[in-house]
């Protein structure tokens, strides 16, 4: 026996001295391997947010990798930091041991971390992409007509046929969305945009993405690409709708199969051409115009059904539709250019002038729908609204235009004309965008941060600029590979746009004489690496050059002299390495090098004495402008990638007494604390956005770029020491405050003064952070911050014991400062706080504190005893009388994998939460009572608002649960939604 203990021992016990003895190697070991762990899941992470396709799914052991790690990352590894922080001289080799698993735990996850095969798999195959549609009118007679040629099997080719603007997009959106519902018909359903002019690659190259054909861009050549798509496409049967068709073509040169009752298939177009569905041998179903009453009914949609209490304005309202012509684009548009006005005698001009527009117009031509559609742009009130409308045809078809992108471009060409602050010329933009809203001259796209055009009402605006002194040439969107010819850069162009083309190359000797060019956008052309120095010669009066998201590598240095030119836009120019100096560009206003890929600033940037708006987030900056940005006396918007010490002081900043919006990054918190000190007394600027330490150095993230009006005053501290030597100082104003990573020295609380505005405070991944607030140091200051608190987020604090630390000696609040005390929080939200046992005191309940809670959600806290406790133990034992505890806004209560919760309030503690409508309590088996008052009979109202109760604990808890009225189980069964283990 003793020859089998022996060695069993020795080796234990050699194990547990080399664990001693190697226990900091070890911990240094693990930390790197977490960190190496850390970039492979941000890796991972960073790839799947780059699949777009549809098709496509993560694989579920890929989901459970990034689990597996970010269980290590954010709970595992901060637990083990805080037992190295405490552990005593005597006690490592125990702790060195888990330290050594965790090391070999670490390697297996890394090492199942490399999916050769890939992050994700096939999607079982859908038929199509559900379409946003608007309410249809007047098209179902011809809806149902094409629906008959679509399920037959005499028609295989169907023309959609009607002049622009008469609802024939409307129609087939309609019917194609409806077919997604007809799988035992159709296996896949196509709709594609063609557009003008007929670009055959492009079109086979949206075909082949919906068809899900995989390496499509391998194909070059417009033959090889139609080969091959004419053998995926014979093997499916597709229903293909191609909207907006202008030219002939035939299907082979694209690579579609005819479609024959033998294959099933089905082809749609959209064309306003006769021509072209005759030529395709389409059987035409025409688009006929709204009957009256359904066009005076739309209108009334769109202008109001107020109108008819104008008296006598009836029978002018039917004058004016009925010269609409039945087109619904027109009645739209028309409609809203009329929305709002009350006077008669306005609406009797209108009428006229609509009149005038529309004389000796030929029917079911193009000038039918142009001149109604143009009557509604010359009603516009001004010139700059009228000027930021046409601006907007500059974008290709059916482009979804940015709103703040538009709008500081409005700001650049002097649309919104010059106010007292950035602010302002963005309020001034919004109205112009919403007045062209309103006249349906825009609409919204995407979540409403976004406008776009109808195709008709950007023919019109283009219609409008093709002639006169100021003319636009607009090329945009049209896959162009070369640039214009010289002799269409006629001497009268004041705008030219070729963005998103596929141009590569400008002649060396190429000069447009443009003389009255103001605006030259090639934005979009990436295979675009070089400008001739005689390019820009003649075009003396250029005020706005966006070079942007080209492949450009060094600008001309012609460019220095545009003296006029107000806006340089060269942002998402990665292969931008130099730049000519800019020292007599003394008109520039705005210089944009977001992204850009140069190594140091350019030259000369302290001469541009009127710039307003620098964007210097350029990753790849190494030699900043030091000493240079404080003479930019004028600057509004500032925003910088990293701040160097040596680059740019507070003092500087404050210095800027116009400076609006800030974006910046710290590496230190002592230059953080001293730039913000520095600015408290100027109050600027007004709009910020400021990260503080040393993160990733190679994955540093990326800044939103901001330039809205509703930007959050915003602080980002990610891996400081606070509470050390570098006093933590935070602007006054703050409103949004995130602190990630950092270590706190000793058990301190947060908040002691400073940012009475603050509305959002995350504290996460911290170690160090006893207590958010504790009221035994709190001043009046620290109080007023906790009142203006709207949402709390506290995420993996290993040291946390308290939200809110109540002293012996201040176990009963003053009346006059329990109030202030989290008095308009929203939202509490703690997950992973390991040594925290109550949520909330009930001191706080005693006057007005979270009288204003929503949402409390507690997950995975592993000694959380209570939600709601006495801070002294003693204090809710001395009476047995019922107390109510009330949370009159309290929505939503939800508790997760808290194993030692045992209440959610005092043991007589009764919750009245009258707005409560969902309870979520998942592996919580200690609780052993719900205390709620359902509001019977002379009880508190309460739980009138129940509309679920998650519950995701044995069956034997659910049963065994005590209630405040035993039929409130009963009466609670009905909103009961369970899942038994």
């Amino acid at each position: 026996m003793d020859s089998i203990i022996g060695p069993v021992l020795g080796s234990v016990v050699g194990e547990h001295v080399d664990c001693y003895k190697n226990f900091q190697n070890d911990v240094d070991d693990l930390r790197k391997r977490v960190a190496v762990l850390k970039r492979r899941r941000n890796d991972r992470v960073a790839e799947l947010l780059t699949v777009d396709d549809l098709e496509k799914q993560v694989k579920e052991e890929v989901e459970g990798w990034i689990e597996d790690a970010r269980k290590v990352i954010e709970i595992e590894m901060p637990d083990i930091e805080e037992q190295v922080q405490n552990v005593s001289y005597l006690s490592r080799g125990n702790l060195g041991r888990r330290v050594r698993q965790k090391i070999q735990d670490v390697r297996e996850i890394y090492d199942r971390g490399s999916f050769p095969e890939g992050l994700v798999i096939e999607r079982s195959p859908a038929i199509g992409i559900t379409l946003p549609t608007e309410n249809m009118v007047g098209e179902v007679n011809v809806k149902e007509k094409i629906c008959e040629y679509l399920m037959g099997h005499e028609v295989g080719i169907i023309g959609v046929c009607g002049i622009g603007g008469v609802g024939k997009t409307t129609v087939m959106k309609h019917i194609h969305n409806e077919l997604l519902n007809e799988a035992s018909r159709f296996k896949k359903v196509v709709w594609v945009t063609v557009s003008h002019p007929l670009n055959v690659f492009r079109l086979q190259d949206a075909i082949a993405r919906a068809m899900n054909l995989s390496n499509w861009q391998d194909e070059l050549d417009e033959l090889n690409c139609a080969s091959r798509l004419m053998k995926v496409m014979k093997t499916v049967k597709y229903a293909l709708i191609l909207d907006d068709v202008w030219d002939k073509f035939a299907l082979h040169r694209i690579g579609i199969p005819e479609p024959t009752m033998e294959n099933g298939c089905k082809i749609v177009i959209t064309s306003r051409s006769i021509d072209v569905c005759n030529y395709l041998k389409c059987q035409v179903v025409k688009v006929p115009p709204l009957p009256e009453q359904e066009s005076l009914n739309l209108f009334l949609d769109k202008v109001g059904q107020d109108v008819l209490r104008i008296p006598k304005l009836e029978e002018i309202l039917k004058l004016m539709v009925a010269e609409c012509a039945g087109l619904p684009l027109a009645i739209v548009v028309i409609a809203g250019s009329m929305r709002g006005v009350q006077d008669i005698s306005e609406w009797r001009n209108a009428l006229r002038e609509l009149r005038q527009c529309v004389v000796d117009t030929e029917k079911d031509s193009e000038d039918e729908i142009f001149k109604r559609l143009k009557f509604s742009y010359d009603r516009l009130p001004n010139s700059s609204i009228q000027e930021g409308f046409l601006y907007c045809s500059l974008h290709p078809e059916d482009w979804m235009i940015r709103r703040q992108d538009l709008i500081e471009a409005w700001i650049c060409e002097g649309i919104v004309e010059k106010l007292r602050s950035r602010r302002e010329m963005h309020d001034k933009g919004n109205a112009i965008l919403n007045r062209l809203l309103n006249c349906c001259l825009l609409e919204e796209a995407y979540a409403k941060a976004c406008v776009k055009m109808h195709d008709v009402v950007r023919d019109m605006a283009l219609r409008i600029k093709s002639t006169g002194p100021s003319r636009f040439m607009v090329k945009a969107g049209m896959r162009l590979t070369e640039i214009p010819n010289e002799d269409e850069w006629n001497g009268d162009l004041n705008k030219v746009s070729l963005m998103k083309n596929e141009i590569s190359y400008i002649p060396q000797n190429m000069s447009p004489k443009c003389l009255m060019l103001s605006t030259l956008i090639l934005e979009g052309n990436e295979g675009l690496r070089q400008i001739s120095e005689c390019f820009f010669t003649n075009m003396p009066l250029l005020k706005f050059l966006d070079l942007s998201r080209t492949g450009i590598e060094v600008l001309p240095n012609s460019i220095c002299n545009l003296e006029y030119l107000t806006a340089l836009i060269l942002c998402g120019c990665k292969s931008l390495k130099r730049m000519p100096s800019l020292s007599k560009l003394k008109a520039l206003k705005k210089l944009d090098l977001d992204g850009a890929g140069l190594c140091e600033a350019p030259a000369g940037i302290e001469m541009l004495e009127n710039l307003e708006y620098l964007d210097l987030y350029c990753p790849t900056l190494r030699v900043p402008p030091r000493g240079k940005i404080s003479k930019l006396f004028r600057l509004q918007y500032l925003r910088k990638h990293r701040i160097f010490p040596t680059e740019i002081r507070g003092e500087e900043v404050a210095g800027l007494k116009m400076l609006e919006w800030f974006q910046g990054w710290f590496d230190w918190l002592k230059d953080y604390s001293s730039f913000v000190s520095t600015l408290k007394p100027s109050g600027r600027p007004s709009h910020y956005f400021i990260k503080v330490g040393d993160g990733d150095k190679d994955k540093e993230g990326y800044f939103v770029k901001f330039n809205n009006n509703d930007l959050p005053k915003q602080v980002i501290l990610f891996r400081c020491e606070i509470g050390d030597e570098d006093e933590l100082v935070l602007p006054d104003d703050l409103q949004d405050l995130t602190i990630e990573y950092c270590n706190a020295a000793g058990d301190i609380s947060i908040f002691q003064k400073d940012p009475t505005q603050l509305r959002t405070c995350a504290l996460k991944y911290c170690r160090g952070i006893g207590c958010v607030v504790s009221l035994s140091s709190s001043s009046s200051t620290s109080l007023t911050v906790m009142n203006n608190l709207e949402v709390l987020t506290l995420v993996t604090l290993p040291s946390l014991r308290h939200v809110v630390k109540v002293e012996k000696t201040r176990a009963s609040l003053a009346p006059t400062i329990s109030p202030l005390i989290f008095s308009n929080l929203k939202q509490l939200r703690v997950c992973n706080c390991s040594k925290l046992k109550k949520l909330v005191p009930c001191e706080l309940l005693q006057g007005q504190g979270l009288q204003n809670l929503e949402l409390i959600e507690v997950i995975n806290c592993p000694r959380m005893e209570e939600i709601i406790g006495w801070e002294e133990e003693e204090e809710g034992n001395q009476t047995t009388t019922p107390i109510l505890i009330t949370l009159p806004k309290l929505g939503m209560l939800k508790s997760q994998f808290l194993s030692e919760l045992k209440r959610i309030c005092p043991e007589r503690g009764v919750m009245g939460c009258e707005s409560l409508n969902s309870i979520k309590i998942s592996l919580c088996p200690k609780v052993k009572r719900i205390p709620l008052c359902l509001g019977r009979e002379n009880a508190q109202p309460s739980l009138f608002a129940v509309e679920s109760i998650y519950i995701n604990n044995p069956k034997e808890w659910w049963e065994s649960l005590e209630w405040q009225n035993p039929d409130d189980k009963i009466v609670l069964l009905p909103f009961l939604k369970y899942n038994e283990l």
